[in-house]
């Protein structure tokens, strides 16, 4: 009996001093995401994809990224540990598609799926799904694969820069209808 009432104390007292713990130091929400910040990221997403898939502006990408930017890609594993390494990357792709031994891609960013979350002190996560479409000779366009992404924006001296990739699970497109 004596050993059931010390554990229902000791029961007790840890509650009562686990909440007056939790009072000093109450739990909040992180911050929001206003207009403002999804309107900066929708636009610095979309800049960043022009630069890669439409125009292969080189100048304009490296404007848009860090300089220790890291990317994982699901298919390929760690494809960039730095600015220049994924700057490579994207010049070899749009030499390859230049000189046609490369498809040609465009991406679309599934507007409704992206969720904007902000990081005090640093800048954004950004999370969705996104499809790319094969452009042939013809300029007739291809779904060919659906994906997920997180990217994590940091705002340098007032500028959003990519800093890191997650881009995951992708799957080929069912063209069969």
């Amino acid at each position: 009996m004596r050993n059931y009432f010390g554990a229902v104390g000791f029961t007790a007292i840890s509650l009562f001093m686990s909440t007056a713990l939790a009072e000093q130091h109450p739990v909040v929400a992180g911050p929001q995401a206003t207009k403002e910040l999804e309107q900066e990221i929708t636009a610095v997403d979309s800049q960043l994809f022009d630069a890669v898939f439409n125009s292969c502006d080189i100048d304009k990408l490296s404007q848009l990224i860090t300089e220790d930017l890291e990317m994982y890609h699901d298919k390929w594993g760690k494809t960039a540990s730095s600015a220049q390494e994924f700057l490579d990357g994207i010049s070899g792709m749009c030499e390859r598609q230049k000189s046609g031994s490369d498809i040609k891609a465009r991406r679309e960013l599934i507007a409704k799926s992206v969720k904007i979350f902000p990081i005090n002190n640093y800048g954004a996560v950004q999370t969705g799904t996104h499809n790319f479409y094969g452009i042939h000779a013809n300029n007739k366009e291809v779904l060919r694969e659906s994906g997920q992404f997180t990217h994590l924006w940091q705002k340098v001296d007032g500028q959003w820069k990519l800093a890191r990739v997650l881009s995951f699970d992708h799957q080929p497109a069912n063209n069969s209808q």
